[in-house]
């Protein structure tokens, strides 16, 4: 067997977080397009969701830019399975503290608090409803009813 060419390595942290997934690649190709896939999305752009963005190119201009090409073809056409990295991401969230789901004190199953819930709901309490009073204008009714 050929011995595994090293990959140039990703900006700051993110090697460490992007070795992670190198045994899901075959081929320094795709390595590379994976850290420039993670460099592009967590950078502070404008349009970090266009592909000429990710690459850190001009919209229009730089779309035939080979950075935008070798992306497009790492995201569209490289043969890498997109469900074990999605797989090894969520494992790995799973066992870090800092993100793992919490783990309810009564039923023993995982949840996680998301946008929009408290605390309360959470533990399994809801708040108490608040009666309203009957409208003293007839016709009248009253706002929430």
């Amino acid at each position: 067997m050929t011995r595994r060419v090293p990959c140039p390595p990703a900006p700051g942290l993110l090697e460490a977080y992007a070795a992670r997934f190198d045994d899901l690649f075959s081929t320094l190709a795709q390595r590379r397009g994976f850290r420039e896939y993670l460099a592009g999305r967590l950078l502070p752009r404008d349009r970090n969701k266009t592909l000429t963005c990710l690459a850190g190119t001009e919209p229009v201009v730089g779309a035939q830019h080979p950075a935008v090409q070798r992306l497009q073809f790492f995201l569209s056409e490289s043969t890498w399975d997109h469900e074990r990295v999605n797989s090894r991401r969520v494992e790995l969230l799973l066992a870090d503290p800092a993100t793992a789901p919490y783990r309810a004190r009564r039923s023993g199953r995982r949840r996680m608090i998301g946008p929009g819930q408290d605390m309360r709901k959470r533990r399994g309490t809801t708040p108490r409803r608040v009666r309203t009073s009957p409208s003293p204008v007839p016709g009248h009714v009253p706002k929430g009813a």
